[in-house]
């Protein structure tokens, strides 16, 4: 039930504290309202020219990215539990950051709504259960649209190295 209360809350653009808990800045308390910004990626077409994300948006996605290559070494079989877990909280602490900070226009929200619900659901669902390593594949996959959408000369580059293997 956490689980689905923390995307709902962030689906529908609330301000969030560090921590898993939602802190509301607005509550708009209609589930329909949060499905639809959870669904709002498959809703909103790739545009033409692909929007210019903002600071916090290419700061918040590059640690999401960092954390999820370095997850690479979970689904190997070369990281423990319990830095698989640690992975998954920087991505869930970089998702929070991004709903906190972006400040996006609606279509561009919309669309990076769709990318960070399921990004969200798959860290959680790590963390709730770190030998399920197909969270990691989930959390990949939700981050594979974000180029389609927006416009970010760093993100082709490589993430930061690591030393985990």
């Amino acid at each position: 039930m956490k689980l689905v209360k923390s995307v709902l809350a962030l689906a529908c653009g609330l301000g969030l504290a560090v921590s898993v808990q939602a802190t509301p800045q607005h509550a708009h308390g209609d589930v329909a309202h949060a499905a639809a910004h959870g669904a709002a990626h498959d809703t909103v077409p790739v545009p033409a020219q692909r929007w210019t994300p903002d600071a916090p948006l290419r700061e918040g996605i590059r640690r999401a990215h960092v954390a999820v290559d370095q997850l690479s070494h979970h689904e190997k079989g070369h990281m423990s539990d319990s830095m698989a877990v640690d992975r998954a909280t920087e991505v869930e602490q970089a998702v929070i950051f991004m709903f906190a900070n972006c400040k996006l226009s609606a279509e561009p929200d919309a669309a990076l709504h769709g990318i960070l619900v399921p990004l969200l659901a798959a860290a959680q669902s790590l963390k709730a259960d770190p030998k399920n390593v197909g969270s990691v594949a989930e959390m990949r996959e939700a981050l594979s649209s974000y180029p389609r959408y927006f416009n970010d000369p760093g993100w082709d580059k490589p993430a930061a190295a690591d030393t985990q293997d």
